[in-house]
């Protein structure tokens, strides 16, 4: 599904000025709190009127300002799934749904293709509680039923905004696997709305970074994560370590913020290299035979294997959580390391150095 988006909306505290085309069946929205991301969703849905530009769907035009054009939400053929789910409390599960495929029969004024109540409730799995309340059901059962409603409808796209966050953890993982899946067999195409990068990693095959109502970077989801680009789409990926650099040579930087060491990259640096990112899981400990073994030319550029990222960690900080131990060095960066549930009160072991491959450092502008 190509979808391009030029947006312009005047809000209270920034101006939403969206401008993207993907072409991509399962895409993602990653971004803060109030960064724009529903509202861009309320735009394309047509709910809520841009103040200027244009949306179209596979070609089909939604809104232009030039042309006047602004199709009601019913002739968009798009589905919204609510953060709240919006479900009707005083109606049962199964007359939610019907109330909605009534709403779309008259609308389409024909109702052969679409499916009954029945059907859909045995699709989400949801039969057995048909005659309940939405109070009376769990919050993934919600979910299903609002989607069983908005399925009645046959969008062609769907749009989910935050459709998780009202979960407890174990049904959030469950429960997002369960609608992928559902989604992927009915080859439906969805907007994913989120600020939980490993959602969007884990269900969307195209992200876009939204920050302060802009777009700061776009593309496959996982070209985004191995190269950010910016600091800002850098911390949205989740990028805990970002220092201002001085570049040395075409691969060679000191960074400024993290004790003045020297790295090295596999990348060029050129006149936009201001910063650069390592993964806190990216680090591994630096053995003997790494810093001795000057034989390898393993990146081109004729540094010698010795003199390759190899960083003293110093006095450390060490906190521990169920699977992970978080490592502060004493020159300020991050390192992860994973850990069993089953280490007990056993210390972690650390080395005297860590090394970072060159691949593995990231380099970005400001902006």
């Amino acid at each position: 599904m190509k979808i391009e988006a030029d947006v312009q909306k005047k809000l209270k505290d920034f101006k939403l000025d969206i401008r993207f085309v993907a072409d991509n069946s399962h895409i993602g929205i990653l971004g803060p709190s109030g960064s724009g991301k529903s509202m861009f969703l309320k735009n394309l849905s047509g709910l809520v009127k841009p103040d200027s530009g244009s949306i179209s769907i596979d070609n089909k035009l939604m809104y232009d300002k030039v042309k006047k054009i602004n199709l009601d939400p019913a002739r968009r053929h798009i589905g919204y799934l609510f953060q709240n789910y919006a479900l009707f409390p005083n109606m049962t599960v199964e007359e939610n749904i019907k109330a909605a495929i009534y709403a779309t029969s008259k609308m389409k004024k024909v109702n052969s293709d679409m499916k009954s109540a029945e059907e859909l409730m045995e699709l989400l799995d949801i039969s057995s509680v048909a005659k309940h309340h939405p109070h009376e059901i769990s919050g993934g059962q919600q979910q299903r039923t609002a989607l069983a409603r908005i399925l009645a409808s046959d969008p062609e796209l769907l749009l989910l905004d935050e459709p998780f966050s009202a979960l407890d953890s174990f049904l959030r993982e469950r429960t997002r696997l369960e609608l992928y899946d559902l989604l992927v067999s009915m080859n439906k195409s969805f907007i994913l709305v989120s600020h939980d990068r490993d959602e969007i990693y884990q269900m969307c095959d195209h992200l876009i970074l939204f920050k302060e109502g802009k777009v700061i970077g776009q593309g496959s989801t996982e070209e985004v994560f191995k190269n950010p680009e910016n600091v800002a789409a850098a911390k949205l990926t989740g990028c805990k370590n970002i220092s201002r650099i001085k570049k040395l040579t075409e691969h060679r930087f000191i960074a400024l913020d993290w004790g003045n060491i020297e790295l090295v990259t596999s990348k060029v640096l050129d006149e936009n290299a201001e910063y650069a990112g390592i993964r806190a899981h990216d680090f591994e400990p630096c053995s003997d035979s790494m810093i001795n073994n000057h034989d390898a030319d393993i990146h081109q550029h004729n540094e010698n294997v010795n003199e390759l990222n190899v960083i003293s960690c110093g006095q450390v900080n060490v906190t521990k959580l169920p699977f992970e131990w978080y490592i502060l060095l004493e020159n300020g960066l991050w390192w992860k390391k994973n850990k069993s549930l089953y280490d007990g009160d056993e210390k972690v072991s650390i080395p005297e150095k860590l090394r970072i491959d060159p691949d593995k450092i990231i380099i970005l502008k400001e902006n």
